[in-house]
């Protein structure tokens, strides 16, 4: 009962900490990128008709992402009404879903205060916020992820009690058994990612899949307790390909029950692939499996390249703060792997889920940074158990190693604080005070010097974990909304509706998503792409123009220069603004109304 009662305020401490990070001011900034609003108004269209099986926006079938998120939304717009909160209340009670599934998992590996603190270096991470806050599918992925990962873990190890030693490996529940035995369990682990196939498609049953795979591969070797560093360099080449030898790789695979795995992912999320391609006569199932899918994997999309060490990058950035402790934290994995006394399951397991997603997506040709925040939950398992066992005093790498990457996270704060005030300069003047956020790593990292100096560990722990608590709060809930007030572009659509109730409105060589969301009507996009071309597209500009005084021609002040020679003389600028983010850029709305504008200095919300 003690035990129960202890799980349950630590379930509540991490989950507190996360809902503070991701719902503090959620629905404070509109909608930015180009996927928030894409989004967001897909799920308003489909509550507009009624139609929950399929996704279209700006009056296009919309065939990038599956339903789960839209669904979601919908569910949040019937209860808070269409607003920005709403729109991201799923991606933020995923994210708190995240970090409690990852605490449970760090306690079934590591122990009780190992899983605290990957909860709080989870939920503190920038990537992750980022999913969190956003109405995009990321924080969905993540979250069915690590539910089937931690379904997993408590359906294959035995719980840990209170006496159990923090540094105590995992053990099976059935003796060298490291897949569940428990049928129920195993359909729980693949329904959970047949949820994942309906927020992001069929990465999300293969690659959690693939983790646990791995791990099995490995750990299913009969002779993995020998020290590959004793090993001649063929033995160790053999043991390099040993897990993909063809028939233990069949036994191993045969193994996890795929039969089951088929048909529980199917029984989720068929239905509703089945109910869309019948809808569509196929339409969606070939623009989301193979131009979104198959694609990507294959060929560069929007110009989102990169080379091996993408990735690598991605997630020293991503998962600032915690990412300053890289070093002594893979030179620790290391350690813990090759130790000859123990096989500790955890942090192999670890390296698996991380292994996976980091040299799969490395070989596809479409790179972006969020393809691989489904791995940082284990990210935050290694970084918690390591930062529990220095605390005690107990990590074989800590000491100068600490010291050094305390003053990594005082120079990062430094960097902030000085490149923030020159980034936004020119594009959001104004702001540069932002910067001063840079104070608190500077502060955190000076304190936790002192603290790692003194051999006060646990207070260092402490002092790190608020500032990045501190850090993650001030960042999005501050300053995002600080640079949103910059969003202007609520001036060209009450331009628009000062003068006309239904107007037809079309973007010339530009569109951006957040103009249809809130414009709340659909904007046809004019554009020069093949097969039409420059000229070609300002003839149909101007022809559009023309045709009505109910026309509204949204374009760039640059873009207009080519329009200009052609356009009737009662064509007027009716209306500008700033373009959000785009240094020296301005948007105008053209019409053929000869009314001026009024001047309107604060955003209202039109949807």
């Amino acid at each position: 009962m003690l035990m129960l009662l202890l799980q349950l305020r630590q379930i509540a401490l991490v989950a507190a900490i996360a809902a503070f990070v991701v719902l503090t001011n959620l629905g404070g900034p509109r909608l930015w990128d180009r996927d928030e609003p894409r989004n967001a108004g897909c799920a308003r269209e489909m509550l507009a008709r009624n139609d929950w099986v399929v996704p279209t926006f700006d009056g296009e079938l919309r065939t990038h992402k599956p339903v789960l998120l839209y669904w979601c939304i919908m569910v949040s717009y019937l209860g808070f009404g269409v607003n920005e909160f709403a729109a991201r209340l799923a991606s933020a009670l995923c994210a708190i879903g995240s970090v409690i599934c990852t605490y449970r998992i760090g306690r079934r590996l590591f122990g009780p205060q190992a899983g605290v603190w990957a909860a709080i270096a989870l939920a503190t991470s920038l990537m992750f916020v980022v999913a969190g806050r956003a109405a995009t599918p990321d924080s969905l992925l993540i979250f069915c992820t690590t539910l089937s990962l931690m379904i997993y873990v408590c359906g294959t190890f035995r719980p840990r009690f209170d006496t159990t030693p923090f540094d105590a490996q995992p053990h099976p529940i059935v003796a060298d058994r490291y897949f569940p035995q428990h049928f129920p369990t195993v359909l729980a682990l693949y329904a959970a990612m047949g949820l994942g196939i309906l927020a992001k498609g069929p990465v999300a049953l293969i690659l959690p899949t693939a983790v646990i795979g791995m791990f099995l591969l490995i750990v299913r070797l009969p002779s993995r307790s020998q020290a590959i560093d004793s090993a001649s360099l063929g033995d160790r080449l053999v043991r390099i390909i040993g897990p993909f030898e063809p028939l233990h790789f069949l036994k191993t695979c045969w193994s996890m029950r795929p039969l089951t795995a088929i048909f529980a992912a199917a029984a989720v999320a068929l239905p509703w692939y089945w109910a869309v391609g019948l809808a569509t006569n196929g339409e969606f199932l070939r623009g989301f499996f193979l131009e979104h899918n198959l694609s990507r994997a294959t060929a560069t999309m929007e110009n989102h390249s990169g080379t091996v060490f993408f990735y690598p990058l991605a997630i020293l950035i991503g998962f600032f703060p915690w990412s300053v402790f890289a070093v002594p934290l893979a030179i620790d994995t290391v350690l813990q792997l090759r130790r000859r006394d123990r096989f500790h399951a955890g942090y192999l397991l670890a390296v698996c889920w991380i292994g996976v997603y980091v040299v799969l997506f490395s070989l596809a040709r479409t790179k972006l940074p969020s393809y691989v925040t489904p791995c940082y939950p284990a990210l935050a398992l290694l970084a918690g158990d390591y930062i529990d066992r220095w605390s005690r005093q107990s990590a074989a790498v800590a000491g100068r190693w600490l010291v050094a990457a305390f003053a990594c996270l005082a120079l990062a704060g430094i960097g902030i604080a000085a490149a923030v005030p020159l980034a936004v300069k020119d594009i959001l003047p104004g702001e540069e005070w932002l910067g001063l956020i840079g104070l608190v790593p500077i502060a955190g990292g000076i304190v936790c010097i002192a603290f790692a100096l003194i051999r006060s560990y646990r207070a260092a722990a402490g002092s790190f974990a608020f500032a990045a608590i501190t850090f993650a709060a001030l960042l999005f809930a501050v300053a995002v909304d600080r640079i949103d007030r910059h969003q202007t572009n609520h001036v060209l659509w009450q331009a628009i509706y000062a003068r006309s109730r239904s107007p037809q409105v079309a973007a010339y060589r530009i569109l951006e998503p957040s103009w249809v969301f809130y414009g709340n009507r659909e904007v046809r996009e004019i554009t020069a792409a093949p097969p039409s071309s420059p000229q070609l597209a300002a003839e149909q500009a101007v022809h559009f123009l023309s045709h009505s005084t109910e026309a509204y021609l949204i374009t760039t002040r640059q873009k207009l220069t080519e329009l200009s020679p052609l356009l009737p003389s009662d064509v007027q600028v009716v209306a500008q603004s700033p373009y959000f983010l785009k240094r020296n850029q301005e948007l105008v709305v053209l019409t053929r109304h000869p009314e001026p504008i009024a001047t309107l200095p604060h955003p209202v919300h039109l949807y």
